[in-house]
């Protein structure tokens, strides 16, 4: 009978484990994310907390009463309350890597249970292991990740190798936002003049990367655009000892990946890494730190071009301004244009410039093709309905800059007497800045928006506050199907939504 509890304990376990290794997908298999995650839901909402304090108290009691170590295997199988088993946004894709994390997790799984009850204890050891399985999940990833790494080597090498027999002039692009509506900039003001490719969409790692060289490089391409994206130091430097820019661009330093990177400092050093070994720099000088890296780089020896968004930094390269109504003023050296109503940005705008001078491109040339830049996917497009609302997507969102043009963008296609809707979750990953950042959205959007809808828990209480003593309406839903239903009931012709960032059901 000793193994009876311990081994439903377990049989709860492998029913809750989805939930689990979603996340861990979901998280791109970043050890500690697991567990982080798991602290988010358990704590998020009153019945959440009464569930988790409820699995805790039951396995203590278990040390006396062994029958109570059920209650914390029936709470982890129904909760986090939210938490489906089953994404509704994001299910879980088994793929190769999943399939080995899965195995690990199994095996140690099956391992201390096992010991749980050979133990005098076993009942409360297995109703504790129970609600562990974050983190012995974050130790499964721990333990695959040198191997995740030997695995990937062979694409790695056979990625490098085609790279350096079409030999073409290599752009690596960082920065906190804005690094894949760069890289479409760049492509396009750049394919005018030469044969280039890009990586697509947002394949800004080392499998995406060597992905993109495997599958798409052909004999003849003279320029490759790399996207590079980190999670903290050390990330860029790796991709860049075997993809080898020529030229390195950083286009923002912004509160994205506080969380992990802790301060604007360590993001900006983090990003640096992609000027360690390239010949020519192309930096947003507007940018936190960037001017200093800037002048550090010219002082060893380095070709820079510096970019700018803002008239402080004048005698920049190219230097491009936004008059917050949808007009760009460009600038390089002696050339000038002007991109009407339009949503770019102007750092994105002046980093792709950059990267022109960088090519020794023809500047006029280029400049033509700034009237037709591409609009990226779910970054401020617009569109209008059957019904004739106008719909602002920028659901691939999620920093300050970009909602605070989004709700510039608001503010002007809304006429007036019309209905202005912000649908949004909020912010993440922005670190101890987030509660801050979302008040002050909040508060930016009552000056856009006649009425706000926070989407689930993850940054409502700060919304909340944003919105507090405004006249902005605030309205709740628990998904963002739910938000665009209210919607489609309540906006009608000229009525205008902006649907600001959009996060998987794996959060709050």
């Amino acid at each position: 009978m000793s193994f009876v509890i311990p081994l439903l304990c377990l049989a709860a376990s492998v029913v809750a484990a989805p939930r689990w290794l979603r996340i861990a997908q979901r998280e791109h298999y970043l050890p500690r994310s697991v567990t982080r995650f798991a602290i988010r839901w358990w704590s998020t909402g009153q019945v959440n907390l009464l569930l988790a304090l409820g699995a805790v108290t039951a396995a203590l009691s278990a040390f006396t009463l062994s029958v109570m170590a059920l209650v914390t295997a029936i709470v982890i199988v129904v909760g986090p309350s939210g938490l489906a088993l089953r994404g509704r946004t994001s299910p879980l894709a088994w793929t190769r890597r999943l399939r080995t994390v899965a195995a690990v997790f199994g095996v140690i799984d099956v391992a201390l249970f096992v010991l749980a009850g050979a133990a005098p204890s076993g009942a409360a050891l297995a109703a504790m292991l129970c609600f562990l399985q974050p983190v012995l999940l974050d130790l499964a990833l721990l333990l695959t990740l040198p191997f995740e790494r030997w695995a990937a080597r062979r694409w790695v090498r056979q990625a490098e190798q085609r790279l350096r027999a079409a030999a073409p002039v290599t752009v690596a692009i960082t920065g906190s936002y804005g690094k894949t509506t760069t890289k479409q900039y760049v492509r396009h003001l750049v394919s005018g003049q030469r044969s280039v490719l890009a990586s697509p969409a947002s394949f800004n790692n080392t499998g995406g990367l060597a992905r993109t060289l495997n599958e798409h490089l052909t004999p003849g391409t003279e320029v490759f655009v790399a996207e590079m994206g980190t999670y903290g130091p050390g990330e860029i430097r790796a991709m860049c000892k075997w993809v080898r820019p020529s030229i390195g661009v950083i286009v923002n330093i912004g509160p994205v990946h506080l969380e992990r990177m802790k301060t604007l400092d360590g993001v900006a050093a983090a990003k640096a890494e992609i000027t360690e070994d390239v010949s020519t720099a192309v930096l947003n000088v507007s940018a936190h730190g960037m001017a200093a890296l800037a002048d550090r780089l010219s002082a060893a020896g380095r070709r820079v071009v510096r970019v700018a968004t803002d008239a402080d930094h004048a005698g920049a390269d190219v230097v491009v301004l936004d008059d917050g109504e949808g007009t760009l003023d460009v600038n390089v050296g002696p050339e000038h244009h002007v991109i009407k109503e339009t949503g770019a940005h102007a750092a994105n705008v002046a980093s792709a410039l950059g990267v022109v001078l960088a090519l020794g491109l023809d500047v006029p040339a280029a400049l033509d093709r700034l009237d037709s830049l591409p609009v990226p996917e779910h970054r401020q497009e617009v569109s209008r309905t059957g019904k004739g609302v106008i719909v602002i997507d920028n659901t691939f969102s999620s920093n300050p800059a970009g909602a605070a043009s989004s709700l510039a963008l608001l503010r002007r296609l809304r006429e007036p007497g019309a209905r202005g809707v912000l649908v949004t979750p909020g912010m993440v990953e922005l670190g101890p800045l987030q509660g801050e950042e979302n008040r002050d959205f909040a508060v930016a959007a009552d000056d856009a928006a006649s009425d706000l809808i926070i989407v689930g828990q993850t940054n409502r209480k700060a919304l909340e506050a944003g919105t507090a003593h405004r006249d902005i309406r605030v309205h709740y839903a628990l998904n963002r199907e739910r938000a665009v239903d209210w919607v489609r009931q309540r906006l009608t012709d000229g009525d205008v939504v902006l649907y600001e960032n959009d996060l998987p059901d794996h959060y709050p």
